[in-house]
C-alpha cells in the first residue's frame, strides 16, 4: 500500500528500512516520507510501530576484537595467515 503519495513510498519500503534498524528520522531522510504535505506522517509512524511490535530487532552484541573468517577465506592465498607472510 502506498503510504506517502507525494514521494510514492510504500508500507513495504518503510518496513524494510525499519527492520534494518533505521529510526523514523533516518527513514524520513532516506525515503522522503512525510517531508512534503505531511498527511502521511501518522500512517508512516504507525507502520513503523507495527513493524517494531511484531518483529523486534535484537540488539547486536559482539566482541569486535575477535573476527571469525569463513574457512574458504582463511585458506585463500589472498589472505595471509602467518605474521611471516605479512608485507614489511
Amino acid at each position: 500500500m502506498i503510504v506517502c503519495v507525494c514521494r510514492r513510498v510504500s508500507d513495504r519500503e518503510i518496513v524494510r528500512h525499519a527492520r534494518a534498524g533505521m529510526s523514523f528520522d533516518d527513514i524520513q531522510f532516506e525515503l522522503g516520507v512525510a517531508t512534503q504535505c505531511g498527511q502521511c506522517e501518522s500512517c508512516a509512524r504507525e507502520v513503523m510501530a507495527q513493524c517494531s511490535a511484531h518483529h523486534p530487532v535484537a540488539a547486536l552484541h559482539y566482541d569486535t576484537s575477535v573476527v571469525q573468517l569463513a574457512p574458504s577465506i582463511r585458506e585463500s592465498a589472498a589472505w595471509p595467515t602467518s605474521s611471516s607472510s605479512a608485507p614489511a
